[in-house]
């Protein structure tokens, strides 16, 4: 039953990563702009987004057969329909449909996996949820890149299809209904406060490396969503049946792996968004061989993940969290000082140790975290550290990218005027060397702007290490109830 659980959310969140190299084909073929093809990858992340917060409602209220069957049916629809699109518009509402299924895998699987296993044995189990949550995303890019260099976009939909329908159908034969369920009403007004709140933040962040913080579709969603957050959270305190429970947070346990985990996913998002950048854009590498610098990396988070969940059982979260954030640090630092010459042999090795260490921290934590919240209050946990994930990422994403960006601008106006200062002394070069030397100086600006960028990551990972020297073994507490 694990297993089906686990294939469903494998290419659920594969298909998360999968469409991203495949963008500029798909322009080409509906003669769309960048912005409107941009929609594929941001209104999935929207949905998710929007429903996450929605899940511990619907793990409660259904059983976990039935949300999976639906999920499941929901996903595989809207991957036939993506691979049979016809126009633009079709493939869109094609990924809303496939984010919709999409979002309730990740909460439910959790759901099951700390209801199935006993609290000694939670480790282990979430080693290898681990694996699924760490290498389906990281994969995707490079098996899209092969794909596209060989075939149509289509393909991506029809590889993830057979493995969908083949899921869809074993569940309703192999699934069981293993998680308590309860008589509980939706609120309508929490669930439109969630969706405006969280869909307004993700946006506005998203959209920030692309439009600058200085438009209106950047600063008016982030606004939105803060004061529907704000509603939002006041909202649940005062409700005796919440769509999301922050009194969780009253438990330290779980509030600190929170803050660690937050933390962790701004400077994870560091090297993928910044590396491609630097290898494809500064060094001219292509898009599969930019993939292929990643997979190694990738595969050690997999293989690692079960062995780091049973360390967990064994020492706890502490040391491997300590251990994985120290490596992480120190490679984050080597990625601070590329150059335009650094190798590809050493570029894969630094970026394999940094999943490497990386691989020691998220799960232990987030499993610690939940450890601590009595039974009941399992699907408001997983639904709090799936949705945090989303909006620390794209936050994460935002900032990353826009101090590379003003760093990248303060460096090129800086090296340009040492350069026209240089010219005034020799002889004037003709059109091409100028043109050689503005791509140069471009260049170099550029690379400024990534080791900037990497060196606040090495920052926000030394906060992740400080926080994680407070962990302490967790013990769950009593059932809680809404008077305590």
């Amino acid at each position: 039953m694990i297993a089906i659980l686990f294939v469903g959310a494998f290419v659920s969140l594969l298909n998360e990563t999968l469409l991203n190299v495949a963008l500029p084909s798909i322009m080409k073929e509906f003669n769309a702009s960048a912005s409107a093809v941009q929609w594929l990858s941001t209104g999935y992340m929207l949905v998710n987004g929007i429903l996450i917060p929605a899940s511990a409602f619907f793990i409660q209220k259904f059983t976990n057969r039935k949300l999976f069957i639906f999920a499941m049916t929901l996903f595989t629809a809207g991957t036939l329909l993506a691979s049979l699109a016809p126009s633009l518009n079709v493939l869109l509402l094609a990924r809303m449909i496939q984010a919709s299924g999409s979002a309730m895998m990740m909460p439910l699987l959790m759901n099951v996996m700390l209801v199935s296993f006993p609290i000694e044995r939670r480790g282990a189990a979430m080693g290898i949820f681990g694996l699924v949550m760490i290498t389906a995303p990281a994969i995707g890019p490079t098996l899209s890149g092969w794909l596209i260099e060989h075939y149509s976009w289509r393909t991506l939909f029809d590889v993830v299809l057979p493995f969908a329908a083949i899921t869809l159908l074993l569940a309703f034969f192999k699934l069981k209904n293993i998680t308590p369920q309860r008589p509980i009403k939706l609120d309508i007004l929490s669930l439109v406060l969630s969706s405006i709140g969280f869909g307004g933040l993700l946006y506005g962040f998203s959209s920030a490396g692309e439009k600058g913080w200085d438009s209106l579709l950047v600063y008016g969603p982030i606004i939105v969503g803060v004061l529907s957050l704000i509603l939002f959270i006041t909202r649940q305190l005062r409700l005796d049946e919440p769509l999301l429970e922050f009194r969780i947070y009253r438990y330290p346990m779980f509030a600190l792996s929170s803050a660690i985990s937050v933390v962790i996913s701004m400077a994870m998002f560091s090297a993928m968004l910044l590396m491609p950048i630097y290898v494809q854009t500064l060094r001219g590498i292509s898009p599969l061989h930019s993939g292929l610098l990643m997979l190694p990396g990738a595969l050690v988070m997999g293989i690692m993940s079960p062995i780091t969940g049973k360390l967990f059982d064994k020492f706890g979260a502490r040391m491997l969290a300590v251990t994985g954030l120290s490596i992480t640090i120190l490679t984050t630092y080597m990625f601070s000082q590329l150059t335009l010459e650094t190798s590809y042999g050493y570029l894969m090795m630094i970026y394999t140790l940094r999943m490497f260490g990386m691989s020691m921290v998220m799960m232990p934590v987030m499993t610690n975290g939940l450890n601590q919240l009595p039974p009941n209050m399992n699907p408001h946990g997983t639904a709090m550290n799936n949705t945090l994930q989303q909006v620390s990422g794209a936050v994460g994403s935002a900032l990353l990218v826009t101090i590379m960006q003003n760093k990248t601008e303060s460096e090129a106006k800086r090296l340009a005027e040492e350069a026209m200062q240089n010219l005034s002394s020799t002889v004037q070069p003709n059109a091409a060397q100028l043109s050689e030397m503005k791509t140069q100086l471009m260049n170099e600006a550029i690379l400024h702007g990534i080791n900037f960028s990497f060196s606040i990551s090495v920052g926000i990972a030394t906060v992740a290490l400080i926080l994680s020297l407070f962990l302490k073994r967790s013990q769950p507490a009593q059932e809680a109830t809404r008077q305590q």
